[in-house]
């Protein structure tokens, strides 16, 4: 299958993390917490023994807080004003899975200590939205979750793409151009996609307008398009009473199925 490790820190770092944007976004908890505050956080892991696997001998991504807003931005950066540094990539993977509570090394949250505990504020939001078993009780919460797993969805696929995972690879260097689309019906904030040609790939948030797409999963509702996310829902059941609406040839809808349940294997 290929490196496990490499697919799911590429998954971590450029498709998860950046959700902590929605998060400052969306949920005013979060919001209030950065509101005001500015600086450079970076989370990266070093890479050791598997230097030439990564090609570097440490890996990571970073965002700017700028008055209270986040702007991601890939890679690593010079000189953060904190860093979440993990002792190796596993460890990373690890922490973010849920699978492990070793914290990174901390790097100037002494200089930085309100923007460090508003980072964790929503690294652990951010872990709640992801980490649910069933849908959230409120319509607004229902919304964040879903949205956030059309970008990991989308994003991750398009990760796993350039990580050069076997399967994905092939599927997309196969593929003419197409767009696969998630969305919520009556509900364009809800929507993300992911465009794929010729062996490139790219997610978008949002809705595809330039035409229209070749697949797009589609939901009658947040909660049912969480019954389909979380798992709590029958596929078939679900299809037949309408709560979703396959927008393409079904074989299609198999594959990208098989995609999104690949990219949750990696981000749990």
């Amino acid at each position: 299958m290929g490196d496990d490790e490499l697919y799911a820190s590429r998954i971590f770092l450029n498709a998860a993390l950046p959700l902590l944007k929605v998060i400052a976004q969306d949920k005013e908890s979060v919001k209030k917490g950065f509101a005001g505050k500015s600086g450079t956080v970076q989370v990266s892991a070093l890479t050791g023994a598997r230097e030439a696997v990564y090609g570097a001998p440490k890996v990571g991504t970073h965002f700017f807080v700028e008055d209270g807003a986040l702007r991601f931005a890939k890679g690593l950066y010079q000189s953060p004003d904190i860093e979440l540094e993990f002792p190796t990539v596993a460890g990373l993977n690890g922490f973010f899975s849920g699978k492990s509570k070793k914290l990174p090394r901390i790097k100037g949250g002494l200089r930085h200590p309100a923007l460090l505990v508003s980072t964790f504020k929503a690294l652990l939001s951010m872990a709640a939205a992801l980490g649910a078993t069933e849908a959230p009780a409120g319509e607004e919460d229902r919304a964040l979750v879903v949205k956030m797993y059309f970008y990991l969805l989308s994003s991750g696929i398009s990760q796993l793409n350039k990580a050069g995972h076997p399967e994905v690879a092939k599927w997309i260097k196969a593929s003419p151009d197409r767009v696969y689309a998630w969305t919520v019906e009556g509900k364009p904030e809800l929507s993300a996609y992911l465009r794929i040609k010729a062996g490139n790939s790219r997610a978008a948030r949002g809705v595809y307008e330039r035409s229209k797409p070749f697949f797009t999963m589609s939901f009658d509702s947040a909660k049912s398009a969480l019954g389909i996310l979380l798992s709590t829902d029958d596929m078939v059941e679900a299809t037949k009473a309408g709560r979703i609406i396959m927008k393409g040839a079904p074989e299609f809808g198999a594959a990208i199925g098989e995609y999104m349940m690949l990219v949750g294997s990696y981000a749990k």
